[in-house]
């Protein structure tokens, strides 16, 4: 595939976006410096909270838009990167959508992030093939797909391959106008029944960033020519402050939104990041840290409540389990536990949820249609009025647990583990049979950092040990040990896990936190074509 072809054939549709980027580049810079205010607030030791400003938005009476037909279904969705055989399989998986994904598990190449827009173009006209010739089979899209959502980036990413105005352009809104420009039209005459394209929406933290979007949105109807409303989008409330800003979030969405998604994995790295601060707030080893945690299950309900009163679908969280072929009993144990929790979103009011393999779409599917029914969705039915009267003290409860070695050197090998595939190109890595991709990522990074600021002391195996830069440095070197004996010396020594362990003990030992991992690794995978310069508009 010649990347440079594509790079050129698309970048003729990246200039029409260019104005975009001059449009919102203010808005986009105002809102970024708002988030840097807050946490210096945090910082000074203050907590988020509900906004007494909008407390007329949260108790009025407002719904959303009616949500499409085409997705009113959304029970199991299925999640991973753009690349050309995952989108086939994940379309073809049994799940009701697929969300194709431009952030957390993709690492943004310039060759990924137009590979990728190439990719969903030909999904989208249903032209897609894949001619896997190790093993000799052609993979083709079903009758019967899984409907096509795309996830761009962040606010807080920039897209270096391209320059407008002297500036790097923003990723999300380079990932989002290439997107629309060159699938709207099919993609509501084949999948949207009319509406779309869809959207999830990643890492905001006040409504002022989703009121951009929606200004995005608006603008882009207008100029194709296709109804207002027709763009519908739903928001993942992964970040502290955003579960305070739902029912707002929702407002300035409103006639583009089709609900909330709660995206556990990266609520829990902002937990820390919110309270960097705050030594009183220490997280447990990461695989305590669950939905049973109080904090986490208020968030659960309370994003159900909200969503259902304003008439949207709440989406439940991310199962990163991936099936354990040689070891049977190991992988029915695993299973059990994705149909537990799939049980609790289910029970609690979900509407739908998120698998990151094809192999735990049936157990998922069976646990949601046993206890919905013939139901769409729980909407209408679940209202969690028990709700009502949930706190802010709710939503921060300090979370319960002990911290052990093992949690330190699991957080380490995998931190470093997946730095190394992101620099090579790949951003969603399974890993000790789970799915690996960024937000996991970044809670190994936040947690290592946390304890070793706050030197806490390692309670939960007797040992009694604290986290020090002395220990830290030995657990580091036994991991990468660990990890050339599990990985062998050949594929150690051609990937780049000694660049990767350089940049993910920077960031655990910094004195500061570094707000994202991937914006300091981001600067190792930026090529210029030609060589030495940049597009530049």
């Amino acid at each position: 595939m010649d990347f440079h072809l594509l790079s050129n054939m698309l970048w003729k549709s990246a200039q029409h976006k260019a104005s975009s980027q001059r449009e919102f580049r203010n808005h986009i810079k105002y809102a970024l410096e708002c988030r840097k205010e807050a946490k210096i607030r945090y910082n000074n030791g203050g907590l988020p909270g509900f906004d007494p400003a909008t407390k007329y938005i949260r108790e009025g009476e407002w719904v959303c838009a009616a949500v499409p037909p085409a997705v009113a279904d959304r029970r199991v969705e299925i999640t991973g990167p753009v690349g050309r055989k995952m989108i086939i399989n994940a379309l073809n998986s049994g799940a009701k959508v697929f969300m194709a994904d431009f952030e957390d598990a993709l690492s943004p190449s310039w060759e990924n992030l137009m590979g990728g827009q190439v990719n969903l173009r030909d999904a989208v006209n249903r032209t897609i093939s894949f001619h896997d010739k190790a093993r000799n089979r052609v993979y083709k899209l079903n009758d019967q797909t899984a409907k096509l959502f795309v996830r761009p980036r962040g606010w807080h990413l920039p897209e270096s391959h391209i320059f407008i105005d002297g500036e790097p352009a923003t990723g999300c809104l380079v990932d989002f106008g290439l997107y629309f420009f060159h699938n709207c039209m099919a993609f509501r005459r084949t999948q949207g029944e009319g509406f779309g394209p869809f959207f999830y929406l990643p890492k905001m933290e006040h409504s002022r960033e989703a009121k951009i979007w929606n200004n995005v949105f608006e603008r882009a109807e207008k100029l194709s020519g296709i109804e207002k409303g027709s763009i519908r989008a739903t928001v993942l409330i992964e970040t502290l402050p955003a579960v305070f800003q739902m029912d707002e979030i929702l407002y300035e969405l409103r006639d583009h939104s089709v609900g909330l998604n709660c995206g556990r994995w990266d609520y829990i790295f902002s937990y820390v990041k919110t309270f960097q601060a705050h030594p009183d707030r220490l997280l447990p080893d990461r695989v305590l840290v669950g939905m049973t945690q109080h904090f986490m299950r208020s968030y659960s309900d309370l994003l159900i409540r909200t969503c259902h009163k304003r008439g949207v679908h709440a989406m439940g969280g991310m199962a990163a389990q991936i099936p354990i072929r040689d070891n049977p009993v190991a992988n029915e144990a695993a299973l059990e536990l994705v149909r537990k929790d799939k049980l609790r979103e289910v029970k609690a009011g979900h509407d739908g949820t998120w698998a990151a393999h094809p192999g735990l779409i049936p157990a998922i599917m069976e646990v949601f249609t046993n206890s919905m029914g013939n139901k769409a969705n729980q909407i209408h039915t679940v209202k969690r009025e028990d709700v009502v009267n949930l706190t802010e003290e709710d939503l921060l409860q300090r979370p319960r647990g002990v911290r052990t070695m093992e949690g330190l050197r699991h957080n380490t090998r995998v931190g470093i583990q997946y730095l190394a595939a992101w620099l090579t190109g790949t951003g969603s890595v399974p890993l000790y049979n789970l799915m690996e991709d960024a937000a996991t990522a970044e809670i190994s990074r936040v947690q290592n950092w946390q304890w070793l600021k706050y030197g806490v002391e390692l309670d939960g195996d007797g040992l009694g040990v604290k986290v020090t830069l002395e220990l830290f440095g030995r657990v580091v070197e036994d991991e990468m040990t660990r990890i050339e004996r599990e990985v062998g010396q050949e594929k150690f020594k051609k990937g780049m896990y000694k660049e990767a362990c350089k940049i993910f003990t920077r960031q655990c030992t910094k004195p500061m936190l570094d707000d994202f991992l991937t914006l300091d690794a981001y600067n190792h995978i930026v090529n210029h074509y030609p060589k030495g310069s940049s597009s530049r508009l």
